[in-house]
């Protein structure tokens, strides 16, 4: 049982380390945040508000790798929500990037929690 957490737990942990900062371009880690200025909008073009799609892909990107790595597709939901809803509190200074982090690996050792405790 313990076995199992720390399996689910290291590799929760992994696949975050690999969405958050491997896979997480400048783009992304500035286009994220509605305070900056609009990324990506070719010269001559209206900026607009393109943080949100900044910000709901890198939640995607980490969703898919929480639903690959627990198969369950309810954890990759959740994930989705929560890593919006985290990341978009540092964004707005709530939250600093420490606490951030840590909301984060929450997240995983709750996943790894409940599948050993309910779902295997």
């Amino acid at each position: 049982m313990i076995l199992t957490f720390f399996t689910y737990f290291a590799a929760l942990l992994i696949g975050h380390a690999v969405a958050d900062y491997s896979l997480q371009g400048e783009a992304i880690a500035k286009g994220k945040n509605r305070h900056n200025p609009p990324f990506g909008i070719p010269t001559g073009q209206k900026p607009c508000s393109v943080w949100v799609h900044f910000l709901t892909a890198h939640s995607l990107i980490h969703a898919g790798f929480v639903w690959a790595i627990t198969g369950y597709g309810i954890f990759g939901i959740v994930e989705f929500i929560l890593h919006w809803l985290i990341d978009f509190a540092k964004c707005e200074n709530i939250t600093n990037p420490h606490q951030d982090q840590l909301l984060h690996v929450a997240c995983k050792a709750i996943y790894a929690i409940i599948i050993v405790a309910y779902l295997t």
